[in-house]
């Protein structure tokens, strides 16, 4: 294992982080918050803490990048970073605590959005744009963008894209990994440039614009108001963040066919087809629940206030316009369903994904037909495409460690005092990277009440859900430190 090179790239991380602590410290300097001097010191202490170590491991020309090299690099990166953005909660006394200041800067960060802050209105300008901009980060990946931003990991890159990525199949859309990061990475910041403006366009201030496009397109959910979207009560603003969420939702590799006028395979997708079917169909089983139950005046407002829920979670945001603990319980069954499903491969979106639950699902009816034709060859395709064995063995072992995992922390934070309603949302929306859940930590409420141990407990589901479970799960297997 290469620990200088492993070193170097955590260090150039960590500097990167600390620059980009520039953007909140304009912020609070703008609006005169107080927070400026915490930001100032944050970034000093991160590019401080990261240019010695880039200085000490300075001068390594080995750069090729094993398999073990890139689990390690993704996972100490993600770690490093949690520890440097909660440094401006820290030094500013927003959050005085240091669990609960790495519980909302990984939550940022994985794009969780679950949030300990019992007042968001109350917060320092400043704070509120790191606490958005952290998720802007880490929605397509703070090591793809380390990627993207320093040529010379080109050689070995596949390693580190391949480590964080959340997509069963890595897709290389060009020759060199870190061209592709780079294409990645201009779909999103166009995407995100677009949102604002709409957002501004729909009487939403420029602050407020930015805040929320940066907690959109990385499916974070973290906004700057107490009532989420819901404060803004305005159709316009609802169907903006909920197009641009599905937008998000979608493997941002179909964004860049599509861009390259390859409509075709954009709209022939398997997965995407699979994706608005199952959104739409959860969406308006939920509609006609509410009508029937009569929460809503008319069967339009029903479907509006559904429509935004179901992108909502389905795409693992966690935004909200309604208080969904009100609504009847067949539809916050169906929210819940949706923590688990998430959107597609490739997108900033948490959860299983639903490129797996279709091949998981293709894959139980071919046993079923093989019992009934035991001679027939039958092979799981996803379209046209045969998924090779090792894919579906890949995609059984994620689905059952999920599982496994849910299991353990539900039954760890029940031990710790949490209702079983709270206890069954909170992991599946801390592993599903959602956001709000039921129960205690329910859409009107918070994370802050949540156990010292049980928190600690929901910020290693968290970044089990950002890195797909099996970066993290290696690193404690043995095997993985023998030489």
């Amino acid at each position: 294992m290469n620990i200088r090179l492993i070193a170097y790239l955590v260090a150039v991380l960590l500097c990167c982080l600390g620059l980009s602590m520039a953007a909140p410290l304009s912020v609070a300097l703008y609006f005169g918050d107080g927070s400026a001097p915490a930001f100032a010191g944050s970034l000093l202490l991160s590019c401080g803490v990261g240019g010695g170590i880039f200085l000490w491991t300075r001068g390594q020309e080995d750069f090729h990048l094993s398999h073990r090299d890139g689990v390690v690099i993704v996972t100490l990166g993600w770690l490093a970073a949690g520890l440097a953005a909660t440094l401006p909660y820290l030094f500013s006394g927003t959050i005085p605590v240091f669990t609960d200041a790495y519980f909302e800067s990984i939550s940022g960060l994985t794009t969780t959005g679950s949030s300990i802050l019992k007042d968001v209105e109350a917060m320092p300008p400043g704070i509120l744009f790191w606490r958005a901009q952290t998720q802007w980060l880490g929605g397509m990946g703070i090591i793809v963008l380390s990627i993207a931003i320093l040529p010379f990991l080109g050689i070995g890159g596949m390693q580190l894209y391949k480590a964080e990525t959340p997509s069963p199949v890595v897709d290389k859309l060009t020759p060199r990994i870190s061209d592709t990061a780079q294409a990645l990475w201009r779909i999103y910041i166009v995407l995100t440039i677009i949102q604002v403006l709409l957002l501004m366009a729909g009487g939403m201030h420029w602050y407020d614009s930015v805040c929320h496009a940066f907690a959109t397109m990385p499916t974070g959910g973290f906004s700057i108001k107490n009532a989420s979207i819901g404060h803004y009560r305005s159709v316009y603003i609802d169907f903006v963040i909920l197009l641009f969420m599905f937008v998000a939702g979608i493997n941002f590799s179909l964004h860049y066919k599509l861009l390259k006028g390859d409509a075709r395979r954009f709209l022939g997708d398997p997965e995407l087809r699979a994706y608005l079917f199952i959104t739409a169909a959860i969406t308006l089983a939920i509609a006609i629940d509410l009508h029937g139950a009569a929460i809503y005046k008319g069967i339009f407002e029903a479907f509006r206030y559904a429509s935004f829920q179901v992108v909502s979670i389905m795409t693992t945001t966690g935004f909200v316009t309604a208080d969904f603990e009100q609504w009847p319980t067949l539809s916050q069954q169906l929210l819940l369903l949706c923590m688990f499903l998430g959107s597609m491969a490739g997108s900033t979106g948490g959860g299983i994904k639903i490129m797996r639950v279709v091949l998981l699902l293709k894959h139980c009816y071919l046993e079923i037909l093989r019992i009934i034709h035991p001679h027939a060859v039958t092979v799981v395709k996803l379209g046209e495409i045969p998924v090779p064995q090792t894919v579906m063995r890949s995609i059984w072992g994620f689905f059952l460690l999920y599982v496994g995992i849910y299991i353990v922390a539900t039954v760890a934070m029940a031990a710790l005092g949490l209702d079983m309603i709270s206890s069954i949302s909170a992991v599946a929306t801390c592993l599903g990277n959602v956001g709000p859940g039921l129960g205690s930590v329910g859409p009107m409420d918070n994370f802050s009440g949540i156990p010292f141990l049980g928190k600690w407990i929901l910020i290693f589901c968290m970044l089990l859900g950002r890195l797909e479970i099996y970066t993290i799960i290696v690193l404690l297997m043995p095997g993985f430190w023998r030489k």
